[in-house]
């Protein structure tokens, strides 16, 4: 990797929490100058915009969240189980520094930077097809029940795991993420998995 590339990757990992803690307004040049050592004439020679960099920041972030949610689920012995392992990093993982980016930018956004609201939708698309491609083999191999709408539950997973993130983060305590695992956890034992003595519908 030549210097440039490393400085510039360097800025964004530096200035990836101070994002996703300050938001996109809040969060000034001069902080991010200041967290990097570098003048902000340094930081306008690799990023042409403060919003560019903010962009960056965000897929950093983003991206370093799904990798800690995401990985190693081919321990689990099948597909329901799989979708209770990502549950289960979902709440026993911190997600980034400042909580999760794809729920601080889409707030942060609501009615500001269009840009990066897209981003955090994408995010969100991502996500969803994600864990409907989960349930969606787990239905072809007998797992999960046929009659299983993949992309309805998996919205239903996204939304209770990030609304416990948001009330967990107000009420400062994590027992609102363990509430939304207990229940997503038995919703799928109950609704979703494809026991022996039941019909496939």
């Amino acid at each position: 990797m030549l210097k440039g590339e490393k400085t510039r990757q360097r800025i964004i990992a530096k200035a990836a929490p101070l994002f996703n803690r300050k938001g996109f307004e809040s969060c000034s040049m001069q902080a991010i100058s200041a967290a990097t050592g570098l003048e902000k004439g340094s930081l306008y020679s690799h990023f042409e915009t403060k919003e560019e960099l903010a962009v960056a920041a965000f897929d950093y972030a983003w991206s370093a969240s799904c990798s800690a949610r995401t990985g190693n689920l081919e321990e689990a012995a099948n597909s329901v189980d799989k979708l209770k392992l990502h549950i289960d990093k979902c709440v026993s993982l911190p997600p980034f520094a400042g909580g999760c980016p794809m729920l601080n930018t889409a707030i942060d956004t609501d009615d500001g930077n269009v840009v990066l609201r897209r981003r955090a939708q994408n995010a969100l698309h991502g996500w969803v097809s994600f864990l409907t491609q989960i349930i969606e083999e787990g239905k072809s191999k007998g797992e999960i029940r046929a009659s299983v709408d993949a992309e309805a539950l998996s919205t239903l997973i996204i939304s209770l795991i990030e609304g416990a993130f948001m009330t967990s983060k107000l009420q400062k305590s994590k027992q609102p993420m363990l509430i939304a695992q207990q229940h997503l956890n038995a919703h799928l034992e109950s609704q979703v998995r494809c026991n022996e003595n039941q019909v496939r519908a």
